[in-house]
């Protein structure tokens, strides 16, 4: 198939190069006075929340999102989670608290442990696994109450032992600061200890720079739109990131026998997320390619968020006639998306052809939904193409790795003499000093300075 076509309609330009919507460029150019690309605007609120703190992340929440704070309101109290425990009805916690098990029976297959390696002359070696101190979840709230990505996001974290866990979450526009009661049940649930009352890049900042009252953390993950994810890369090097997260994406690979129905009810799915959400088609079959665009017409008629889903489709919706299935996998391969369902004969057959994807979905059954909420994979995936490099979010996300070396005499007497020639090779003496006053002590011939024999 044409490279050039491809990349030119089913890739997505790079992060800090996406065209937004132009309600986005007409919200940017009201909230700022003057036009502003994506970076720009990210740009002007890191650099105002590293030098203002709280007063800059205020000010943002109350220009962006229409919601008055203060620094004391910043953080979701204890009297409004209590609250949220008495809303929510059973069997909306019963539904949370499935997810959370599933979630945390597969992550905790995921956990590593430290490890000694016995090496030369009675020598050690170790790798020794940490959880990281503190880190920043953002969870988005803003356009919906994602319950889901509350678990996806601490669940690992919890997993792994981490012992400050913040979320961070968007209250919805206009809302006084109200999040809603089954948000902070689940994330409360899934291992949260705090959770700040601001998203966007203005609580990327704060979390990665440290406020008056946002305390600094290590690490900052989770999914949200083109300014959370560019705010993210913003402030890499200060903080660790997860990865770059941005819009969803859902490529769906369907033969002749697969049903329409359940393939457009798929697309939409993903296409109801946001307006730059990607839903895409691949099928040999022509007859089937139009039975499923009938189909999501039908299905879009009584979709609550039919708008959001209609403007995805007609930004970022393809559907796409392949020679055949072989063709089909290789498209997806170059597109390397979040999701992949392969809705075919024999799904088995063709999973070890997907090299890129963030996620495989296998047979009729395995909708990308029941992967999004309570499958126990992590739903938090690499899109945009960094499926090529990328993984999900797991358990090692949240901790660092460390090494411990502990080399005995013997195994220096063995080691040392390649370590000195490798010092010499790269012109580095103090290196191969080091090694050389050591072998020398040992060897009782010399005064420990490591200079005799020169």
């Amino acid at each position: 198939m044409d490279q050039a076509w491809m990349r030119a309609n089913l890739t997505r330009p790079a992060l800090d190069e996406v065209a937004v919507a132009p309600a986005i460029e007409e919200s940017i150019q009201r909230i700022f006075g003057r036009k502003m690309t994506p970076a720009e605007v990210v740009e002007q609120i890191v650099t105002d929340v590293a030098k203002r703190g709280d007063a800059a992340v205020l000010e943002y929440t109350w220009r962006i999102d229409k919601v008055k704070l203060t620094p004391e309101t910043l953080f979701v109290t204890e009297e409004e989670i209590e609250k949220a425990y008495a809303v929510v009805t059973a069997e909306e916690s019963e539904a949370v608290k499935t997810a959370i098990a599933q979630v945390r029976y597969f992550h905790e297959c995921q956990r590593r442990q430290s490890f000694f390696v016995n090496t030369v002359g009675g020598s050690y070696l170790m790798q020794r696994i940490e959880p990281l101190a503190a880190v920043g979840c953002c969870v988005p709230g803003w356009r919906a109450p994602l319950v889901s990505t509350a678990v996806m996001c601490a669940v690992p974290a919890a997993v792994a032992g981490v012992k400050n866990i913040i979320a961070s979450v968007s209250p919805p526009p206009a809302s006084g600061g109200r999040i809603d009661e089954r948000l902070l049940f689940a994330l409360k649930e899934a291992g949260v200890h705090r959770i700040l009352r601001a998203g966007g890049a203005q609580a990327v900042a704060a979390l990665a720079y440290g406020t008056e009252t946002v305390p600094k953390v290590d690490k900052i993950t989770g999914p949200g739109g083109v300014f959370i994810q560019l705010a993210k890369k913003r402030v890499f090097g200060r903080v660790g990131i997860d990865s770059l997260a941005g819009p969803s994406e859902i490529v769906v690979i369907a033969d002749e026998e697969a049903d329409p129905s359940f393939v457009a009810a798929d697309l939409l799915s993903q296409a109801e997320h946001d307006p730059e959400a990607a839903a895409i088609l691949l099928t040999p079959s022509e007859k089937l390619l139009h039975e499923v665009l009938r189909e999501m017409e039908r299905q879009l008629s009584v979709l609550k968020r039919a708008d959001t889903a209609r403007e995805s489709l007609s930004r970022w919706g393809r559907a796409v006639i392949c020679p055949d299935l072989s063709a089909a996998v290789e498209l997806c391969n170059t597109i390397a998306p979040e999701h992949v369902e392969l809705m075919v004969a024999d799904p088995w057959r063709w999973l070890a052809e997907i090299r890129h994807a963030g996620a495989v979905f296998l047979g009729p059954f395995s909708t990308e939904p029941i992967g999004d909420y309570v499958a126990g994979t992590n739903h938090i995936l690499p899109t945009n193409g960094t499926a090529r490099f990328s993984s999900p979010l797991g358990v090692d996300d949240y901790i660092r790795r460390s090494s411990v070396i502990a080399i005995t005499a013997e195994g220096l007497k063995e080691l040392g003499p390649a370590a000195v020639k490798i010092g010499d090779m790269e012109g580095l003496d103090a290196h191969a000093a080091a090694v050389k006053v050591r072998l020398e002590r040992l060897a009782g011939n010399g005064n420990g300075n490591g200079n005799e024999g020169k």
